[in-house]
């Protein structure tokens, strides 16, 4: 099992962070060689599932995904959401928080945990190390301002 925890600040209220972080197609055009297709009608709410494939051709998984938890920000307050990996070849959940900043853009915080299959455990601490580096890039691409 590997887990990680980043953090990232932005100038974007922390509705427009969570807006951008939350939607899910758009993780495609920040994380390479991902499709994200969204299996439930919008919006996104408790029990939306989507799948993310990444890989090239026979080379490719689904991670799909649950909504467990869903608290958007509202009213100067946090927002929180919940994934369950519900995959044959990553399990785990991810946690994605967005907080209020004093200077009115936003504080986000990931965590995660990944268990794939067939994966060593002394390989756990290697990818938690390249999934927090992935990660932070696409959190660092989804909240880039347009």
């Amino acid at each position: 099992m590997a887990l990680f925890l980043l953090e990232r600040t932005s100038p974007l209220p922390p509705t427009e962070s969570w807006r951008r972080l939350t939607d899910w197609p758009r993780h495609a055009t920040v994380v390479p060689l991902t499709r994200v297709t969204v299996a439930t009608p919008p919006p996104t709410r408790l029990g939306t599932v989507f799948v993310a494939r990444s890989g090239v051709g026979p080379v490719a998984f689904d991670d799909p995904m649950e909504v467990v938890v869903w608290q958007p920000p509202e009213g100067g307050t946090s927002g929180r959401c919940r994934l369950a990996k519900r995959g044959t070849f990553v399990t785990g959940w991810a946690e994605i928080e967005v907080h209020p900043s004093d200077d009115g853009g936003s504080r986000v915080v990931w965590r995660e945990e990944l268990r794939v299959r067939w994966l060593p455990g002394f390989l756990d601490r290697p990818l938690a190390w390249t999934a927090r580096r992935m990660f932070g890039r696409a959190a660092e691409g989804l909240l880039r301002e347009a």
